[in-house]
């Protein structure tokens, strides 16, 4: 396995309980009802644990957007055409997209990477080119990648995530951008998971019935001709994963190798995580799942991952925009934990005491 990436697998720690610990008891300290915040309350444990501090305070939260086109979007899953993964992402970095304007809501920056877009971008100061190759292989003839490539656009993924910590980024989102990459990800789901295609596979960015129904036929003549292992991480990214997936896999086991909480974004974050876990299964601790899509297969995913999502608001685009709600959320339950008053601090009695 390429050597940056196993050094940074190793190096992938468990959670802090001392901080953890430090935490709670602060928590019970706070002038609340013990547990009365809920999941506010747990998420500033577990982000403690993740970061080693009793009283994380999250001041630079970093949105990675990895873009890459599909071979297997020539087969007419998606109702979008191939030519508007490079216009989205040229709309990323314009500030437009929906993804812009949840990151600016938050106070967080958006990092857009091409990881594998099927055309060469034109310069720009603000895109990180990562790119592995122009898309990955038609799946359904042909593996999606090589096993080299999907070691390389793991590690741009790594890479990118230790540039940007190196930078301040103190809490990392997840975001995508590819045309078709639904279908690489209900593939990844149903191959780990072992659900049956049609009940991980959704209309991604709304295909009709005919379409739908293509897409499964897709999928489950992609599976039954790689059959890839689903013990296996690196061998059902390479038969049919993406190189955004892969990129946001690096992003999740790098970052949870410098103890900087992971906030997953929806189904296609979903399917890298499958893999990060896949890969690096001590990284699932430092991943927070900000929402459950509409997407059908993405609680399917979560429920394998152990995961349970922070909000359900019917969303589907991807681009991280549901991570960026997470994010406040995260800054939300930290504050809570610093900066609430104890009993003891605001003269308060309490009634323990």
């Amino acid at each position: 396995m390429n050597e940056i990436v196993t050094n940074t697998i190793r190096r992938i720690q468990p959670l802090d309980q001392t901080a953890m610990q430090a935490a709670r008891v602060r928590q019970d300290q706070l002038t609340k009802p013990a547990g009365s915040l809920g999941r506010l309350e747990s998420l500033s444990v577990q982000i403690a644990g993740i970061t080693g501090q009793n009283r994380p305070r999250l001041k630079q939260p970093t949105v990675v957007v990895m873009a890459g086109d599909h071979g297997v979007a020539r087969q007419g899953v998606s109702a979008y055409p191939q030519e508007v993964t490079p216009q989205m992402v040229l709309n990323f970095l314009h500030g437009g997209a929906a993804i812009n304007v949840l990151a600016r809501h938050v106070g967080a920056r958006v990092v857009v990477v091409d990881v594998g877009v099927a055309t060469d971008m034109p310069p720009h100061p603000e895109l990180i080119i990562k790119k592995v190759a122009k898309g990955t292989r038609d799946f359904t003839c042909a593996p999606a990648m090589t096993r080299d490539e999907a070691e390389r656009a793991v590690q741009a993924g790594i890479d990118v995530v230790n540039t940007q910590i190196d930078a301040g980024a103190d809490l990392v989102a997840t975001g995508d951008m590819g045309i078709g990459n639904t279908t690489p990800s209900s593939a990844i789901v149903a191959a780990i998971t072992g659900r049956t295609v049609a009940q991980v596979t959704g209309r991604g960015t709304g295909v009709d019935d005919a379409g739908l129904a293509r897409k499964i036929a897709t999928i489950e003549q992609a599976l039954a001709y790689h059959r890839p292992d689903p013990c296996d991480g690196w061998d059902v990214l390479q038969k049919v994963g993406g190189f955004e997936i892969a990129g946001l896999a690096g992003v999740m086991i790098g970052a949870a190798a410098r103890r900087v909480p992971v906030m997953i974004d929806g189904f296609i974050s979903g399917a890298a995580a499958l893999i990060a876990c896949a890969i690096a299964p001590a990284a699932q601790p430092y991943l927070i799942a900000a929402h459950c899509s509409v997407e059908i297969g993405h609680r399917a995913m979560l429920e394998h991952l152990h995961l349970e999502p922070l909000l359900d608001f019917n969303l589907r685009l991807g681009e991280g925009t549901g991570a960026a709600l997470g994010i406040s959320l995260c800054i939300a339950a930290c504050k809570i934990l610093d900066e609430m008053a104890t009993f003891g601090e605001a003269g308060v009695s309490d009634k323990t005491s």
